[in-house]
């Protein structure tokens, strides 16, 4: 299978993500079958070429590969062996899971597809919304060397880069561990931007000197949390997502989750959890995630009146 081959493809979840990705892979050449239960986003897909399913197991029937771009482990185990996406498809089916969500519930679903006579690939993706318009998504993939060849042509149509990170469940070990530095290294710079107003210095000074020193990082580079430094970022946006607060808040609990489970002492991992659930909770339930620095100038507005 080589990207020129056009591929039937059934695709549920068209939100945000999903939507963009099932849209380039019609532009691209392939038919893409697509269901979600919102009507405005299958309404939005079905004008970028994509075929409206009656439901998720319709959108399964007669695909070469099924892609599913789902919120939760839930939804996907429920999917696949309760509401008959597996049974709908035909023997050999490849599925592709481009959803975050917990490495057991991915090891799972691995095995419910093998178990009904399916190859199976966990493929969840960094880039955000841009990145899934541009089609220059990440993907972390985890299953056999044969499911990740015979994806892989896929992947590279929605996406930038593709890396096979090892057996299932192994792409989604890799998101979690991914955007746990994302978090922790975001409130980092956002506490850094806080302690240089409090001493006097300009934010573009600060960003002049830590964007080419040893304080670089994409949190700073890329989505600065302050206005100015870098103008396509969400700060100049009045913090509009971009990666919005309450899907980082879901990966740092994916990720706190496991170290917890895995007994690992991660002070700084299972703070930026906690954290990021309180600010999605609250004013960050429509923002980008790096709007935290909001509630870190709040911290210290209290801790100045409070002295």
């Amino acid at each position: 299978m080589t990207s020129s081959t056009p591929l039937t493809v059934g695709f549920v979840g068209l939100g945000h993500m999903g939507g963009p990705m099932a849209a380039n892979l019609v532009k691209a050449g392939h038919r893409v079958r697509g269901y979600d239960l919102v009507a405005e986003s299958l309404e939005a897909a079905a004008a970028a070429g994509v075929e409206p399913a009656a439901s998720a197991a319709d959108a399964a029937t007669g695909a070469d590969v099924v892609v599913t771009m789902l919120p939760a482990g839930r939804h996907v185990l429920a999917l696949y062996r309760d509401e008959g996406l597996l049974a709908a498809a035909a023997p050999g089916t490849l599925f592709v899971d481009c959803s975050t969500i917990d490495v057991a519930d991915a090891r799972a679903a691995h095995e419910a597809a093998v178990e009904a006579g399916h190859q199976a690939l966990d493929a969840p993706v960094s880039g955000g919304v841009a990145g899934a318009e541009a089609g220059t998504l990440t993907f972390m993939a985890g299953g056999g060397e044969a499911e990740f060849a015979r994806a892989e042509p896929l992947l590279a149509v929605m996406g930038g880069k593709t890396v096979h990170c090892g057996g299932p469940g192994a792409g989604q070990a890799a998101k979690i561990c991914n955007n746990m530095i994302l978090g922790i290294s975001m409130i980092a710079v956002s506490e850094a931007f806080v302690l240089g107003e409090s001493l006097g210095l300009s934010h573009q000074a600060l960003f002049d000197v830590a964007s080419t020193a040893s304080g670089q990082c994409w949190s700073l580079t890329s989505n600065c949390p302050v206005p100015g430094p870098v103008p396509a970022s969400p700060a100049n946006r009045d913090y509009r997502p971009g990666f919005a607060a309450p899907l980082m808040a879901k990966d740092l609990g994916l990720a706190a989750d496991a170290l917890r489970a895995s007994g690992i002492d991660s002070a700084f991992g299972i703070e930026a959890a906690k954290r990021y659930a309180e600010y999605a909770a609250g004013a960050g339930a429509a923002e980008d995630f790096s709007g935290i620095i909001r509630t870190i100038r709040q911290r210290d507005e209290r801790n100045e009146t409070a002295s």
